[in-house]
């Protein structure tokens, strides 16, 4: 296997790109400028030595606690419960929450044996019980993993006097009902809304 081969079949093993994308990359690298090639090299070097999980929440930081849990801006009686820490930076780019989050790791799935000890649930019942918040939102996927968690952790956190929310799913802005699967629209409809003044 010459070197070609090997990038390309380094590069294809990275998520959504395939052996075609993986060789477009690779023979654009090729033709780079070698200096953004040392970059991109160093970069991938040392990202798992400068970017770790927040104590805290379990997002993506480059101190601890990450800057999210020590803003002491954001409103600390709200908690929203994500599956990974992308996630909380899709949710803060919204400008639409300015609370405090929880990072679980993933999603309850019994058949690849993510159980819920796999998930950090335990930190964060810990969390709610030494905290002040009064609202937890669930932004778990809309899938059937997603779901179930979003589920267990209703039943789990049953009895803590706590708001526990879940974000709406349904039909995008913007799109069409005949192109809507019927999955996304039997949600739409079990999530309608009073519309009426």
């Amino acid at each position: 296997m010459n070197a070609l081969e090997t990038m390309v079949k380094q590069l294809s093993r990275l998520p959504g790109i395939g052996p075609k994308s993986a060789s477009r990359l690779a023979y654009h690298l090729i033709k780079t400028d070698p200096h953004y090639n040392q970059l991109l090299a160093e970069s991938i070097a040392t990202i798992q030595d400068l970017i770790f999980p927040c104590s805290i929440c379990g997002s993506y930081t480059e101190t601890d606690p990450c800057p999210i849990c020590s803003d002491p801006n954001r409103d600390r009686t709200l908690m929203c419960v994500v599956e990974q820490p992308q996630d909380v930076i899709t949710i803060v780019a919204s400008g639409s929450y300015n609370g405090l989050f929880h990072v679980l790791g993933g999603a309850l799935s019994p058949l690849e044996g993510i159980g819920p000890d796999k998930l950090d649930i335990a930190n964060l019942v810990k969390r709610i019980d030494e905290g002040t918040f009064q609202e937890l939102i669930i932004a778990t996927n809309p899938t059937e993993e997603g779901d179930t968690t979003a589920m267990y952790l209703r039943h789990v956190l049953k009895g803590k006097s706590l708001t526990i929310s879940r974000l709406a799913s349904g039909l995008p802005i913007g799109g069409d009902l005949e192109y809507a699967d019927r999955l996304t629209l039997a949600r739409s409809m079990r999530g309608r809304v009073n519309f009426k003044e």
